[in-house]
């Protein structure tokens, strides 16, 4: 009888005890909110929750009123969302309720029509898991499905020329940080806001921003924007990190090869989307080999205009200071990745090294970083002016002269130095000598051209 009791009393309590792990285990499965921040752009508004751990959700949208909901099982918030500033953006207020069985109900109510959707991250060393929620803000525009092409070399008006400024990251993504804790959102918006200044004072030029303020837009989405915006040039603005501090100087980065060749086929999946569009062409009415020659073109061209305003953009950094490399690099970032707009992406410097970082804070070492910036794209529009824009029909004046200076090149020799951007055609086209000529005069054996050389241009 004693026996049995014992074995009651063991079994009773290991019951208990395996009861209050159970309870305990189910307590720590529940996902505990940390913390609720939101942005709010012009086009749409992001609400990041920080969760303890992953959890599953549901999203819905309602009308009448508009507003979205978001189930997320097991999970608990603490407290009401009380801290968050609803003037900005398309939520008017967000209600929460703890529901049974550990089920977290978060009431979106909206100022107006949202396209929303939402996604988890997984932890990374900023922070931990994540549960996104983009809402975008549906306008006329939105629902508009053809797009509409405003440039036009053929109007008897003469417009400016667009240049779209991307300053990097933004919003929850803060970019690289330095030693002194400086965020490099912060630091490329300044550049870029000087850099938007310095555009809208030259005759000719007009500054779009891609990101006006502290929000975070999606890589596919500023280049998006930027060909909405019909941008003639598109300028993405970093500062780079290094895990050595040693690390310094400014780049500049163009697209590889292997990045556009990635990219045409993503647009020729997708070329039945009458939005897709490559210099104002449709792809969606032309069959596979013809759409690809023409993607193939532009992408061709693209480049070779974002290395030769990349060069001159370049050239102007050395002059304000190091630069990582002499040569511009390449790289497959995807906001280089717009087939019929040059792209360039400034590396204004390290932040991660800690003279650097402090000069990426100086008003006056941005406004430099900008001034390097905009003499090389003035310097290649004057070059290559795109027809339609004021800056051709200043280089009309130009041409009348040209006759003239090839009649003066024709009666004597020339010396040239080179420069960033020169390649032995450009220099052969510029004073109207054949490339062997130049090469014969100066005993070349390959066209490979060098910095600084003094080159001498035989009479045509």
């Amino acid at each position: 009888m004693q026996i049995m009791t014992n074995r009651f009393l063991t079994f009773f309590f290991a019951l208990q005890f395996s009861l209050l792990i159970g309870a305990e285990m189910a307590i720590a499965s529940v996902a505990q909110v940390k913390g609720v921040r939101m942005w709010a752009s012009p086009d749409s508004t992001r609400l990041v929750i920080d969760l303890s751990q992953s959890v599953e959700h549901r999203l819905t949208r309602l009308s009448n009123p508009e507003r979205v909901v978001i189930d997320v099982d097991q999970a608990k918030l603490p407290n009401t969302i009380t801290h968050l500033d609803y003037k900005k953006g398309s939520i008017l207020d967000i209600r929460s309720a703890n529901k049974k069985q550990n089920k977290l109900r978060l009431v979106l109510d909206l100022k107006h029509k949202v396209h929303p959707k939402s996604f988890l991250l997984k932890p990374n060393s900023k922070y931990g898991y994540r549960l996104v929620i983009d809402l975008e803000k549906v306008t006329q525009k939105t629902l508009s499905s053809k797009p509409k092409i405003v440039k036009s070399v053929n109007s008897s008006k003469k417009r400016d020329l667009i240049v779209a400024i991307d300053a990097g990251h933004g919003g929850e993504d803060p970019g690289a940080i330095g030693p002194r804790g400086t965020r490099e959102k912060y630091v490329v918006m300044a550049i870029a806001r000087k850099l938007r200044d310095m555009v809208n004072k030259k005759p000719g030029m007009k500054a779009v921003m891609i990101r006006t303020g502290d929000y975070y837009i999606s890589l596919r989405n500023r280049t998006k924007k930027a060909r909405k915006l019909n941008a003639d040039i598109f300028i993405s603005i970093h500062a780079d990190a290094f895990k050595s501090p040693k690390a310094h100087g400014s780049s500049v980065f163009i697209l590889s090869s292997k990045g556009a060749t990635s990219e045409a086929a993503k647009w020729l999946a997708k070329k039945e989307n009458e939005a897709d569009l490559v210099g104002g062409v449709s792809l969606d009415d032309k069959d596979d080999m013809l759409a690809k020659m023409l993607l193939d073109l532009s992408q061709t061209a693209t480049i070779e205009a974002s290395n030769s305003a990349a060069s001159r953009v370049l050239s102007g950094l050395t002059k304000i200071g190091d630069t990582h490399k002499n040569r511009v690099e390449r790289a497959g970032f995807a906001v280089l990745k717009s087939p019929d707009i040059p792209s360039l992406l400034v590396e204004t410097g390290f932040i991660s090294n800690y003279k650097e970082e402090r000069l990426l804070k100086t008003p006056s070492y941005q406004k430099k970083l900008a001034g390097a910036i905009l003499s090389g794209v003035d310097g290649y529009f004057k070059q290559y002016p795109i027809p339609g824009t004021i800056y051709a029909k200043e280089t009309v004046v130009k041409e009348l002269n040209r006759e003239q200076l090839a009649s003066a090149l024709r009666t004597k020799s020339h010396k040239h130095k080179v420069v960033r951007g020169d390649t032995l055609s450009g220099i052969s086209k510029r004073y109207q000598v054949s490339m062997s000529a130049i090469k014969k005069a100066n005993k070349m054996k390959s066209n490979t051209l060098y910095l600084g050389k003094v080159l001498s241009i035989p009479r045509s």
